[in-house]
């Protein structure tokens, strides 16, 4: 499908309006913004292909240097972390220089096609991938034939990518928690904060830490492979601490133009039990652009002091929030590698032509005070994954997180 000029022109026009009005840094990340889009203008209005102009227009504002920004449609290719519920690693291997499944969530289309961490991706609809010239990018809504190399050798897998729900913010939902125990500890991974309220996942969530880790008295707190998503985070950070506390805020453009007080903000610290408190919830805030968060003050449990957090190159969004919370304010030791620093607020604007403009519109500062944009939280301990490791069914991360826990407790 093509599009016209006219099309185009329009498109191109409305994205510079409202990255000019709306993106959250002023400076546009020290950029001329009107410049910026003259200089790729004609390379963009050229592209009468859909694909190859959402390709043109998103060279033009990788520019800015920013998570979340980005021009979508229904066709296009996503990241693996989103459309598959998986993450890659690039690695030497008996294959060559390839990209390895790292983080493999439960229930997502990956972990349904039998995928696991260390299988080796060869190629994808019969072309070869090499890393790390070819980005493994899948479209959602559509079937995807892979080979994978394993430690038996190959293997054929049709993964099937699931339609996204969130125009503004497509993402496969694999399952919200997946618990274990092992040596005493207990072992939460959370691959992804569904919805942007987060109903749903807030209810899972107390459900599964007022049952299966009621009685848990070491938490590891597994987020890595996990691209963040909606405010339910908020749960998660009210159940590691027994008190209401302040995690941040968001900060928009207008409001770091003027200067703030934090304390002044409106603040947002209960997620509702059902859809039917959407409305007040929208009355309340209307016109707010800043509000803190703070966590529920749901009361103690036994692994309070006791907690590890997990984290990788993949943990961004939402997922650094609940890491920096974690640190900061309750004390909670890092593990893993550092992660991307892409934490920012960011909304989806429907263009014409089935496009989506996905706009940053705030930056999140923690309560004391730490921006994660463009700097990722680097980890307390850093462990590495191996290719190795996963193919002789090693966590190392995992195993260093479960020794400091003890570690620390025995300290105590």
């Amino acid at each position: 499908m093509t599009l016209t000029e006219s099309q185009r022109r329009d498109i191109l026009a409305r994205i510079s309006r409202l990255v000019g009005d709306k993106f959250y840094d002023p400076t546009f990340k020290g950029h001329d913004w009107p410049a910026l889009v003259e200089t790729h203008r004609e390379q963009i209005l050229r592209q009468a292909d859909r694909l190859q102009f959402a390709e043109a227009v998103n060279e033009m504002l990788r520019t800015l240097k920013t998570s979340g920004l980005g021009l979508i449609s229904e066709q296009s290719k996503i990241t693996s972390k989103n459309s598959i519920s998986a993450t890659f690693h690039q690695a030497e291997t008996e294959y060559g220089q390839r990209w390895v499944f790292q983080d493999v969530h439960a229930g997502g289309p990956a972990a349904q096609a039998s995928i696991k961490s260390g299988d080796v991706l060869i190629s994808i609809g019969g072309t070869e991938i090499f890393a790390p010239a070819d980005k493994p990018l899948f479209a959602m809504g559509q079937s995807h034939d892979l080979v994978v190399g394993r430690v038996d050798g190959t293997a054929s897998v049709r993964l099937i990518a699931p339609a996204a729900k969130h125009r503004g913010n497509p993402c496969a939902e694999p399952e919200m928690i997946t618990v274990q125990f092992q040596d005493g500890v207990a072992i939460a991974k959370v691959p992804l904060f569904p919805g942007k309220l987060g109903i749903d996942f807030a209810a899972k969530i107390t459900e599964v830490f007022g049952t299966t880790l009621a009685k848990a008295e070491r938490l590891v707190l597994d987020l890595r492979g996990n691209p963040g998503g909606g405010v339910g985070c908020l749960r998660l950070m009210s159940i590691l601490t027994p008190d209401r506390k302040p995690v941040g805020f968001s900060v928009d453009r207008v409001t770091r133009l003027r200067g703030y007080d934090q304390s002044q903000f409106a603040r947002f610290g209960e997620i509702p039990k059902s859809k039917l408190a959407v409305p007040w919830l929208a009355l309340r805030f209307l016109g707010k652009k800043s509000v803190v968060l703070e966590t529920e003050g749901l009361g103690a449990r036994p692994f309070h002091n006791r907690v590890v957090v997990l984290v990788n190159e993949h943990t961004t969004c939402a997922s650094e929030m609940v890491a920096l919370f974690a640190r900061e304010e309750l004390g909670a030791t890092t593990v893993g590698v550092e992660t991307p620093g892409r934490l920012v607020s960011h909304s989806g604007f429907k263009l014409s032509q089935g496009f989506t403009l996905a706009l940053p519109v705030a930056a999140y500062v923690s309560w004391a005070g730490t921006s994660l944009d463009g700097v990722g939280l680097k980890p307390d301990l850093i462990a590495d994954w191996s290719y190795g490791d996963a193919r002789n069914g090693i966590d190392a991360q995992l195993d260093q997180a479960k020794a400091l826990i003890f570690a620390a407790a025995h300290q105590g």
